[in-house]
């Protein structure tokens, strides 16, 4: 955005670089891979906060990841942080699940009088939805929700025959709840240049078709077309350099993460977009006169407010119908059950605020399901290949409240390999997240009856704060520079020509995932701040 509209802009990242298409993985096959993509046990030991979360540390992906011994953190409570540092970032990574969050979702805060308002609301940001996701190419179905309100969607992807048969079930049985296709930032149609998805589902790997939505497929090489762009790579910011004289931020101090020699940028404008844990903590060490506790620390808000979407909970369950149907390719993608409870009087819950969706999908078993079996012989190579027996599976996603006390800070005592202070977190579920999960579990099990599946089962696994990766909060927007870091527009309150528009600067967290609204915000927060440069306001 700061490219395309004339600005001379520079991209700072403290990783590597990565070249689209240049995937190290993303074409082999398991037999290609050491021990078939499983790592060592002496490997692992570098791994072991990150392994423990479920998302696989594996040969396929090791190289997109932080070693926790390069970069520990503590925990006062468990609290999982998973982050890579290279160009592009976890947008090659992420799950890439796009929902535009709804007006009830802006005014919820300020409704039920929980932390502080938004200082913004659905119609400021509609248009911005609209934009981004014409470019970043979001496929979906348009089903009239107010609480999920529909977009500019490319093709949806279909449904296979179970879930097909769950969403007739839940229309006939329910008058609150709908099935939908996700949506998601995966190409049905090419775009900007981008191939369609292939159906591999090798996304985690790096996509060489640019079918979904990365930073190094969409955003980096329009921006480079402009001749506007630069990019420095290994480039460790520690702090925002503060201008008593003209209380405005002047550049940014950063470390070569390869060598510690430091290095000085200057620029008119600062976006610090550095993801929540990492954004707040180079404003936590951007200490000066003006800013002893951190820069726009006025409010004492920053690092606090930490919120995530809690999950790990739902239902199964399995079919014998439609034994003579399959499907085809490994669609990277799911269904959306979008949130039902306390929309309005007929959906309140007594017991929470606020509400939840569900993912999931149905698919077949594969040949995995014999393997603890004590067959052999000509009837097991038989077995092996007939699919087994039709799934299907709903997986919980709460909004988790803004509680002042969930919050990360630093300890300067202790560093990491770069020298940086480790990150402390101090996070937990509250008494609204717990409520909110006996009806996570007991939703799916109905829906899951309703639409006359068999063995039914319930589940609840470990969640620990963070495992969503959906960090968000630290750096919040609001109205009142008193209870907040930043203005309506991403602005620092305390610093005007520094932006943040990443998951720090959320007031709430909804339960839909968030990325849609990062980019929605970004591309409001570029315009002003060119408008407001050309006026000399800045």
């Amino acid at each position: 955005e700061l490219s395309e509209k004339g600005l001379k802009t520079l991209v700072l990242e403290r990783g590597r670089s990565v070249k689209h298409g240049e995937y190290p993985t993303a074409n082999l096959e398991s037999w290609e891979v050491p021990n078939r993509g499983e790592l060592n046990d002496e490997e692992m030991k570098d791994y072991l906060k990150q392994n423990r979360t479920g998302y696989t540390i594996n040969e396929y992906y090791k190289h997109w990841w932080v070693k926790d011994t390069d970069q520990p953190y503590q925990e006062v409570k468990p609290f999982d942080w998973i982050r890579g540092y290279h160009l592009g970032g976890r947008s090659l990574l992420w799950g890439r699940q796009s929902y535009r969050w709804s007006e009830m979702d802006f005014e919820a805060n300020a409704k039920e009088g929980v932390a502080v308002d938004w200082p913004i609301r659905y119609k400021d940001i509609e248009p911005w939805y609209d934009y981004v996701e014409k470019f970043a190419g979001i496929s979906g179905r348009n089903e009239g929700l107010s609480q999920l309100p529909d977009g500019k969607f490319l093709p949806p992807m279909e449904f296979n025959c179970i879930e097909d048969h769950v969403r007739t079930k839940i229309s006939e049985n329910f008058t609150d709840r709908v099935l939908t296709i996700g949506r998601t930032a995966h190409l049905t149609e090419a775009l900007h240049g981008r191939g369609t998805c292939q159906y591999r589902n090798r996304c985690m790997r790096g996509c060489p078709y640019g079918a979904y939505f990365s930073s190094l497929a969409s955003t980096l090489p329009a921006a480079e077309v402009t001749g506007n762009l630069s990019i420095v790579t290994h480039a460790l910011v520690t702090e925002i350099i503060y201008d008593k004289e003209t209380q405005k931020a002047k550049g940014v101090r950063a470390k070569d993460a390869n060598t510690g020699e430091e290095r000085e940028f200057f620029a008119k404008v600062i976006f610090l977009n550095a993801s929540t844990v990492g954004t707040t903590s180079i404003l936590m060490q951007s200490k000066s006169d003006r800013f002893p506790d951190g820069m726009g620390n006025d409010s004492g808000e920053l690092g606090h407010n930490m919120m995530d979407h809690h999950f790990h909970i739902g239902a199964s369950a399995t079919s014998d119908d439609f034994q003579d149907k399959y499907f085809k390719g490994r669609r990277p993608n799911g269904i959306y059950v979008p949130r039902f409870r306390n929309l309005n009087a007929k959906t309140k819950q007594k017991d929470f605020i606020r509400g939840y969706g569900y993912q999931g999908g149905g698919s077949r078993e594969d040949w995995r399901r014999n393997v603890k079996e004590a067959s052999f012989g000509v009837q097991l190579k038989e077995s092996l290949f007939e699919p087994g027996q039709w799934r299907f599976g709903l997986l919980a996603f709460g909004e988790i409240l803004p509680h002042h006390d969930n919050k990360m800070y630093l300890d300067y005592e202790k560093k990491d390999k770069w020298g940086m202070p480790q990150v402390v977190f101090d996070c937990e579920l509250r008494e609204n997240e717990i409520n909110m999960r006996k009806d996570m579990q007991q939703s799916a099990v109905e829906i899951c009856d309703a639409a006359g599946l068999k063995d039914v089962t319930p589940y609840e696994n470990p969640y620990n704060f963070g495992n969503g990766i959906h960090e968000m909060g630290t750096a919040r927007m609001g109205k009142d520079p008193k209870t907040s870091v930043l203005n309506k527009w991403n602005q620092m309150h305390s610093v005007k020509n520094l932006f943040i528009t990443d998951g720090s600067c959320m007031t709430s967290a909804a339960c839909q995932n968030p990325s849609l609204t990062y980019m929605a915000l970004t591309a409001r927060a570029a315009d002003f701040a060119v408008s407001e440069l050309k006026k000399n306001n800045l």
